[in-house]
């Protein structure tokens, strides 16, 4: 029998550690009444409705669109987040208002003058100038306050390096640039504040996350979490496969690991702790399901959608090439949970206190169809703005099929204020990054960095990797995925191309890097959110989320070896590959857990891992020794299970 769920909750030592502030975390932004309020919802709702107008009806001009786009979102960032944690919440200083002016009147400039700033490019007025370093500062400036200071401080040391580059050591010099040449730079091409990031937002990301705020309106949030129950509740530890199953649901609509934590986490963790999972690791499974959301297709996080742009590929192939890795992260948590709740002896929920499975179909099927519409649309080359416009209408005209998913004038435009409200983090992440692409198109420095990476690396991958994935991680602990995704993308990745990476591949490595930091300490926010609601350690539930994703630590350097896993190459291969690394990382997760039918000795999970490493990297030689080491342990543990068997059976009797 497991051991009772209470006596590792209320009054353990480990809920009376420090513990991240949810609360603060899911309340960041003021919340207004009268006046205010719907001064708030009119400028979010016409965000809204513009982004879908453009999707349908057609882009504007590059700098228009990007321009319009963050006239909204910083608009909407100065009323809504304070300047410090400690300002009030319900009420609007007078500096806040003019900064939200001052962003207005910097993007109502460029739609005024758009063809003089055109006639004139390069020879940039004194207007031009001054209004520069007020964008970038009110750039920097929601950033920091949206994402926090490491973004600005990154992207304030590339003006540095602009500016002061003469004085620079060795390989990082250049002549130097004026500050009448650096923020004009930043301010009116589509090079800087207006790159590609916020090119981006502006369409695809935009889009995507209004359609998540949609699906939520209908219930699909509730629908997902139900539906995962109904499916694995009553098996061997089944509120934690459930926390998977539901975390990769709604990850396929969510860019964030942490709101994923939060929304998931509020019904998975309890439930885990109350079938015996320690609070710690309970907290782990769900920061490791949630963070998995951003690397599962269709949707992932709003780095895919860079990643597409900078590759110049469709965003589908960009989808498609992250299918398999992210399945066999989600395989391997799944096992893990399953050899847990084996070696703790642990039982899944009752049946009849499940949600049925025919009754829960039932009721939402109608939820899973935009996203089956969403996947086919873009297979069949539609661009992403097209199918998501689409979508978005299809799921409001199937919410009215179900009473309790229907969705209200109410709905309706609550979902189009919510989608402008989730979108501004985003925004500001991708304008702010947008500074340092600026200096590092305006300098040279991506290709000087990526020369540096092959000369530290002397030219040999396998010092390379470990170099870039410290570097993703780093970066990654510090900066939100979208962010971390466009710094690396034009400081690491190219030097792994360089080292005969094929750019997917090498684009993917980093992306994987920069998200698994969420759950990676000392800054590990998902693993953090996880351990504020389970009541655990914050240090050790972060730790545990590695030891549960550390096939998303693995299979990346699998596939910049030998890239079948994303796609590249044969059928033939493509199929070997997925099916021994299937084989692979379920023997990683019997190796961390020591226990496959029953608990496994030391030299039986160090056969595991080295199996496991073996079956992950593609290649006929090593799945043959693989199998082996494989076939090895699996026979002593049959004979042990059945031994165990005998045991107990006889002890029944006796």
């Amino acid at each position: 029998m497991p051991e009772a769920g209470a006596g590792r909750t209320g009054n353990s030592k480990e809920a009376k550690t420090p513990q991240i502030d949810l609360e603060q975390l899911m309340t960041k932004t003021r919340s207004f009444s009268g006046v205010l309020a719907v001064l708030v919802s009119v400028i979010a709702v016409a965000a809204s409705l513009f982004h879908l107008y453009t999707a349908q009806f057609g882009l504007f001009f590059a700098l228009t669109q990007r321009n319009i786009h963050w006239m909204f979102m910083s608009v909407l960032i100065f009323l809504l987040y304070p300047a410090t944690k400690k300002a009030a919440r319900d009420r609007l200083p007078w500096y806040d208002a003019v900064l939200a002016l001052l962003a207005l009147a910097g993007g109502l400039y460029i739609l005024i003058d758009m063809q003089n700033i055109v006639n004139r490019a390069g020879a940039p007025t004194r207007l031009d100038i001054i209004l520069g370093i007020v964008m970038v500062l009110l750039v920097l400036e929601a950033a920091r306050r949206t994402v926090g200071w490491a973004l600005p401080a990154v992207a304030i040391t590339a003006l540095i390096y602009a500016y002061f580059g003469r004085y620079m050591p060795g390989l990082l010099a250049h002549k130097g640039y004026s500050l009448a040449r650096i923020f004009p730079y930043q301010y009116l091409t589509t090079e800087g504040i207006y790159g590609v990031p916020l090119g981006v937002s502006a369409t695809f990301v935009y889009l995507f996350i209004l359609f998540g705020a949609f699906l939520e309106k209908t219930g699909a949030g509730k629908f997902f979490i139900d539906l995962a129950f109904a499916l694995t509740g009553s098996s061997q530890g089944g509120p934690a496969k459930a926390a998977v199953v539901s975390s990769s649901l709604m990850g396929t609509v969510s860019g964030s690991s942490v709101a994923n934590v939060v929304t998931t986490g509020s019904f998975t963790i309890p439930l885990m702790k109350s079938v015996g999972y320690e609070p710690y690791f309970a907290g782990a499974v769900e920061a490791a399901s949630s963070t998995g959301g951003q690397i599962m297709p269709p949707v992932m996080g709003a780095a895919a959608f860079i990643m597409a742009e900078v590759l110049g590929v469709p965003y589908i192939k960009v989808a498609a090439a992250a299918a398999i890795p992210a399945t066999l992260y989600y395989i391997s948590l799944f096992a893990q949970v399953h050899f847990r709740a084996g070696r703790l002896g642990l039982r899944g929920i009752p049946r009849e206190q499940l949600p049925g499975l025919k009754e829960t179909v039932l009721r939402g099927w109608h939820l899973l169809v935009p996203l089956a519409v969403l996947i086919v649309v873009l297979v069949r080359g539609y661009s992403p703005m097209k199918a998501v416009f689409w979508t978005i209408a299809l799921t409001v005209g199937l919410s009215f099929l179900k009473p309790e998913t229907r969705m209200t004038p109410q709905k309706f435009l609550a979902a189009l204020e919510d989608g402008a409200r989730s979108a501004v983090e985003v925004a500001a992440a991708c304008a702010c990054a947008g500074i340092v692409v600026g200096v590092v198109t305006m300098t040279g420095l991506g290709l000087k960095l990526a020369g540096l990476i092959v000369a530290w690396s002397q030219g040999m991958l396998a010092l390379a990797l470990p170099l870039t994935m410290l570097a993703s991680i780093l970066l990654g602990m510090a900066l939100p995925t979208t962010a971390k995704y466009v710094v690396l993308s034009t400081l690491a990745a190219p030097a792994l191309v360089r080292l005969g990476v094929p750019p997917m591949a090498a684009h993917m490595f980093i992306l994987y890097f920069g998200v698994v930091a969420d759950i990676t300490p000392p800054v590990a926010l998902a693993a953090y959110a996880g351990a504020g609601l389970a009541g655990a350690n914050a240090m050790k539930t972060g730790w545990t989320a590695v030891q549960i994703g550390l096939a998303a630590f693995i299979v990346p350097f699998m596939f910049a070896y030998s890239p079948c896993l994303v796609l590249i190459g044969s059928v033939g291969e493509i199929v070997l590959a997925s099916m021994t690394a299937t084989v692979g990382v379920v023997s990683l997760a019997a190796a961390i857990q020591g226990w496959l039918l029953t608990r496994a000795a030391l030299w039986e999970r160090l056969i595991f891992l080295a199996a496991a490493l073996l079956l992950i990297k593609p290649g006929l030689v090593t799945d043959l020794i693989g199998f082996i080491g494989l076939a090895v342990v699996l026979l002593q543990q049959v004979s042990a299970y059945r031994a165990s068997r005998l045991t107990a059976a006889g002890s029944e009797s006796a």
